[in-house]
């Protein structure tokens, strides 16, 4: 199961709050081959749900994992952190094994991915 902490919804409701026809939308969180340590995450807007999603819903905020992200994201927690002038959201990922220095990619036991070069 995906927990989302009280912080990240509320960010994620200002974000679909300040999007065109937000009434549709959803965020789809998601993994993708890439990044340096070779799965990287996908966080973004989307507002057609595909066979086989999995949606959580978490205080008014729909967030939806297609089935192949899933087995990768189950067990993670997604909150969102402000320092200073900064403030991005973080993914806490118990399956992940290894995670580059900037925390955008990871592997786990079972899949490497295909690592790209870092910028």
């Amino acid at each position: 199961m995906i927990q989302i902490t009280e912080t990240a919804v509320a960010r994620m409701k200002i974000m679909l709050a300040e999007e065109d026809n937000s009434d549709q939308r959803f965020i789809r969180f998601g993994v993708k081959y890439g990044g340096c340590s070779g799965l990287t995450y996908g966080l973004g807007f989307d507002h057609n749900e595909q066979e086989g999603d999995t949606t959580i819903e978490a205080n008014g905020v729909k967030l939806v994992v297609d089935a192949e992200s899933y087995p990768y994201l189950d067990g993670v927690e997604i909150d969102f952190i402000e320092t200073g002038m900064m403030g991005g959201f973080t993914i806490q990922n118990p399956n992940a094994r290894v995670t580059c220095g900037c925390g955008s990619s990871f592997r786990t036991a079972l899949d490497r991915g295909k690592k790209e070069k870092c910028d």
